[in-house]
């Protein structure tokens, strides 16, 4: 910090200006990361996995790649479908390829006819339009061509027909958009609430906190500003690399980086103001209380942003590119958390020179007759304030709260591990097995309910089927081995007819057979499920049909729908057995070099992994027996590991460095006094806005962001009145001077007079029970 005045406002000035014009350029970034999004699960799957060769395969068949719509219209009153309706139907098919879109027509973007299909039971029609693949993320008007298809077509079936889901017109026929672009539409719909919604709600909650812990009008702003500003420089970076085609992002992951920005930005935020205000009470100008304040908080902010990154990149060991990208796109998130808070944030506070303390106004701290002589005579006496002002011997919260734990240190801890613990043994009831596609949504949406219509209809695996490829000699036994696995409802040689579920011919059930395709002496089987691919239950039998395939196929490759799920899921529990160890591994190694201890670092990594395993078993039990919601994703488990744990170790950093600067002062026991008052209503703070933050999640309307927002709230929460207030700090002060193990604060012995205190209540004890 610049001690001259004029070079002091030259740098505030410098880095303000630095920080507007990456706000005004980051904040259009930010607007646009939906345009950058990738929502297909196909293309988060690894080169290796096995849905990805047969995919790669099935291309040879087609000539282009297609996302089909699908548009199922029955009966409103539940009977068959009349000749007139379905010549309604194909009339309106027709037209579909007319419409008007970019300057042309749809038939510029689909890959063929766009025919109706009566269903066998004749009670509803499907008709399938066949979106270009490649086309189908280009923009228009900063919207994709799936979803101006999707959009188009349900306007359409409204004004032509009537038919909407749940209107029927004069034609008197429902109708339903569904299948790949439905879903894909509805998803992208679902995500738009991140950029204004989800923002909207962190942001006012948050600000709400902070008029609470500051009662003042003016830094609960400067705080937000620090949050919003370092929003902008992370949305601009991640943006330019998406463009570039370096990471991918999809809607989760922008989710989360918003909500992990805020809640970081706005913690590190406070532990430099609360560092800052109390320098304040030491020293006669802002800024020489901001040089300490900035110095002291830059070891454990850093520590703690370098904890969070360093777990977050262990993400990179994902064979998952979904899961790959999301830790480096959260940790642009940490890091430009970390440079607003230690950058802009700083300046903001300093630049009413003199006048700065106004900022805290109508309780602008000032330096007591007794520190102001101490706080001129150098940089020390600045952040060493007189014995007199200990903190643990006031009569504030944490100041009783703090003294509380120190007489009933063992009881504290041994009660609170154990509460923990009976929450963590319902850890194995947490159900991930996956979600189902129709699940994923927790408001009703069209593209569920179309295909919930599709399925009573049609074959319920028909519409997106299992993709097998074999060698022409095999077909037979192939055709063969799959029919008689267990829920499988057809497995029919592919003819070149597209767009119809599989085993459908366009223009109804009928037509004559043709010849199977050949591809360099290959062939592909389609094979239909009894239950819809987007279930669990599509995703087992695609598992038993690999199995049985692979017998009389050995080189067969099965893909599709249902199998890219699996190998998803695969994917998935494979990421936990390979990134927990090493989150673990990781973070451990940065405590005991933080904390220069070995001892330390087991003692918080135990307590962190404990609250984990807390959060994980109370999750269990809402989700399954309070909300009743699916199983939840594999990746819901590892996402909650990854950031409760890296998150949770957050604030026992921040206890843990203040604890040892003062044990270096006044003996461990003494320390974790100190440390717990001081740092007390800060940390809780902290845990409060992260965990609301998080929280905030919960109005994206899907299960992932349902499930993760409670998990990382929860847990958070846990995290700051459990762990951080209860088991850490009894824990060490029971341990006393053998928690810094093998440094040499291990070998001090105790003094000072929380020390004594504890000795003579040793020695009373035995007295008053007799």
């Amino acid at each position: 910090m610049l001690r001259n005045p004029v070079a002091r406002a030259v740098a505030v000035a410098v880095v303000l200006v630095v920080w507007l014009g990456l706000g005004s350029v980051g904040g259009m970034a930010q607007g646009r990361l939906s345009q950058v999004q990738t929502n297909d699960a196909a293309a988060f799957l690894p080169s290796s996995a096995q849905s990805t060769r047969a995919a790669e395969a099935a291309r040879d068949f087609v000539d282009t790649q297609t996302l089909p719509a699908l548009v199922v219209l029955a009966p409103a009153d539940g009977s068959d479908v009349t000749d007139a309706q379905l010549q309604a139907v194909a009339r309106f098919a027709e037209q579909v390829p007319a419409l008007p879109v970019d300057g042309g027509t749809w038939a510029d973007h689909l890959t063929g006819p766009v025919v109706p299909v009566p269903s066998q039971d004749g009670a509803a029609i499907l008709v399938p339009v066949p979106l270009d693949g490649q086309a189908a993320e280009q923009l228009v008007d900063d919207e994709s061509l799936t979803n101006l298809l999707v959009g188009d077509l349900r306007t359409a079936l409204a004004d032509d027909l009537g038919a909407t889901p749940t209107t029927a017109g004069d034609v008197g026929l429902r109708a339903w958009v569904t299948g790949p672009a439905g879903f894909v539409s509805d998803l992208g719909t679902a995500f738009a609430g991140i950029d204004g919604l989800l923002l909207l709600v962190a942001l006012g909650a948050v600000l709400l906190i902070l008029v609470v812990v500051y009662r003042s009008p003016f830094l609960p702003f400067v705080v937000i500003l620090t949050a919003v500003f370092a929003l902008a420089l992370a949305g601009l970076v991640v943006y330019e690399l998406a463009d570039a085609g370096v990471l991918v992002l999809n809607g989760q992951a922008q989710g989360i980086l918003s909500i992990l920005v805020v809640g970081a930005a706005v913690d590190y935020s406070l532990l430099l103001v609360a560092r800052y205000r109390e320098e304040l009470r030491h020293a006669e100008h802002p800024a020489d209380a901001m040089r300490v304040a900035w110095r002291q908080t830059l070891e454990p902010v850093a520590a703690s942003a370098g904890t969070v990154v360093a777990g977050l990149l262990c993400l990179l060991l994902s064979d998952l590119a979904s899961n790959r990208s999301l830790g480096p796109v959260a940790a642009i998130g940490i890091g430009a958390a970390l440079l607003a808070a230690l950058t802009f944030l700083p300046a903001m506070l300093l630049v009413a020179g003199r006048r700065s303390r106004a900022l805290f106004w109508p309780r602008a701290p000032r330096p007591a007759a007794a520190t102001t002589t101490a706080a001129t005579h150098g940089e020390h006496a600045a952040t060493v304030p007189p014995a007199a002002a200990d903190p643990s011997e006031g009569n504030g919260l944490w100041a009783r709260w703090a003294r509380f734990v120190a007489r009933r240190a063992r009881p504290v801890w041994l009660v609170s591990a154990a509460v923990l613990l009976v929450a963590a043994a319902f850890v194995p009831t947490f159900r991930a097995s996956g979600t189902s596609q129709t699940d994923v949504f927790l408001t009703p949406v069209d593209s569920v309910a179309g295909e919930e219509v599709l399925a009573e209809h049609f074959p319920a695996g028909a519409v997106q089927p299992a993709v097998v490829i074999v060698a022409q000699d095999e077909l037979d036994a192939v055709v063969a081995a799959a029919q008689d696995v267990d829920g499988v409802a057809s497995a029919t040689p592919y003819t070149g007819s597209t767009g119809a579920p599989a085993g459908a011919a366009p223009g109804g059930p009928g037509a004559a057979p043709a010849d199977p395709v050949v591809v360099d002496g290959r062939v592909r089987v389609d094979v239909a499920t009894e239950a819809p691919s987007d279930s669990q239950e599509a995703v087992d039998t695609v598992a038993d049909l690999r199995d049985a395939v692979v017998t009389v196929a050995p080189d067969a490759l099965v893909g599709g729908p249902a199998a890219e799920t699996l190998d998803t899921q695969v994917a998935g529990a494979r990421d936990l057995r390979v990134i927990v160890p090493v989150v673990l591994t990781v973070i451990l190694l940065i405590l005991m070099l933080l904390l220069r201890s070995v001892a330390a670092g087991l003692l918080l990594m135990g307590a962190n992994v404990l609250s984990f395993a807390a959060a994980i078993g109370v999750s269990a039990l809402v989700f399954d027996h309070v909300l009743d919601l699916p199983d939840a994703d594999p990746v819901v488990p590892l996402y909650g590991f990854v950031f409760l744990v890296a998150l949770g170790v957050d604030y026992s950093i921040f206890l843990m460095t203040r604890v040892r600067e003062e044990s270096a002062a006044v003996g461990t026991r003494a320390g974790v006094v100190r440390g717990l008052a001081v740092t007390g209503g800060v940390i809780t703070s902290a845990g409060l806005v992260l965990a609301t933050t998080f929280a905030a999640l919960s109005v994206i309307p899907l299960l992932f962001m349902a499930q993760l927002a409670f998990i990382v709230a929860f847990g958070v929460l846990l995290d700051t009145f459990v762990v951080r207030s209860l088991l850490v700090p009894g824990l060490v002060h029971d341990l006393g001077a053998r928690t810094w193990w093998p440094s040499a604060l291990a070998r001090r012995p105790e003094h000072g007079v929380h020390a004594a205190t504890a000795r003579t209540a040793a020695d009373e004890e035995p007295a008053h029970r007799s």
